[in-house]
């Protein structure tokens, strides 16, 4: 939030940078002040706060004053604003990346690393077996599945991926000990995800279940990566938690790839690039 008020300072009008100065100079006495104490500091008239507060994308100074003191005091942009029907192209972008970045530095800073290394301490496990590790889920999440099964496809591993109910509970029921599965929900609550994660448990497959606290599938697997973001489920359009899903398959491959090693990896991935070159135009 700083930042963006920062990299907004040389287009505002004189009035208006000096209030801005004076945030950044002190963003924690600014969320506090009341808004005569902030113009008098500022040299500025009342209506000037208030217009900066709007120059810089917020509803107005309460708005303002409640995130920047979100990120004084978390240090994490508590920013999440619904995208209406009036809005610019410019402020949706600013919405829609200020939305993503939040949900991103909340999760690095509320993430459990403890949990994260029993995730791919358990995927690491099966691809040294040589067990399955495959990826389901459904709508947007079904997607993610894809992505997952493609970067974990590219380290050499058995790996699959289904976003259809039937195939799911069908894959899940081959399942046993020492294979991986790895479920993606938004919601948490999708029945035939439930369904598909409860009977390869009790083949004693490893469950992971990348999903929204509290939520049924939360409980259902063996390990849990919490995906917790301000964005509803039933939103038009779930970007926030399909991109934070997204991030935390891209965590879960780099930590697989590491434990793999260059040695093994790299030899595989150059061939691949190689053999790949005749599909490209020079």
């Amino acid at each position: 939030m700083l930042e963006r008020i920062k990299a907004s300072l040389p287009s505002l009008a004189p009035a208006e940078q000096r209030v801005g100065k004076l945030c950044l100079a002190d963003p924690r006495a600014f969320a506090s002040l009341p808004v005569s104490e902030l113009a008098d500091r500022s040299h500025v008239s009342k209506p000037t706060v208030v217009r900066f507060c709007r120059s810089v994308g917020y509803d107005g100074l309460s708005d303002f004053k409640r995130k920047l003191a979100g990120t004084v005091n978390e240090g994490v942009p508590f920013i999440h604003r619904s995208v209406d029907a009036d809005d610019k192209v410019g402020d949706v972008m600013v919405k829609v990346i200020d939305n993503t970045v939040a949900s991103f530095l909340k999760y690095r800073n509320e993430a459990s690393a403890v949990t994260m290394d029993r995730a791919v301490t358990a995927l690491m496990n099966a691809y040294t077996n040589k067990h399955q590790i495959q990826f389901m889920g459904a709508g947007n999440s079904g997607i993610v599945a894809q992505d997952a099964q493609h970067k974990f496809f590219r380290l050499g591993i058995n790996t699959n991926a289904y976003s259809d109910g039937h195939m799911q509970v069908m894959s899940a029921s081959l399942l046993g000990p020492g294979d991986c599965l790895v479920v993606i929900s938004n919601s948490g609550r999708t029945r035939d995800l439930m369904d598909a994660c409860d009977i390869a448990r009790k083949n004693g497959a490893t469950t992971i279940v990348i999903t929204a606290s509290g939520s049924p599938l939360a409980s259902a697997g063996n390990i849990h990566l919490s995906a917790d973001h301000p964005e509803g489920f039933d939103k038009y359009s779930p970007m926030v938690s399909r991109l934070l899903h997204l991030m935390i398959i891209d965590i879960l491959a780099t930590g697989v790839a590491l434990r793999i090693g260059g040695t093994t990896l790299q030899p595989l991935l150059r061939e691949m690039k190689n053999n790949l070159r005749s599909k490209r135009y020079a």
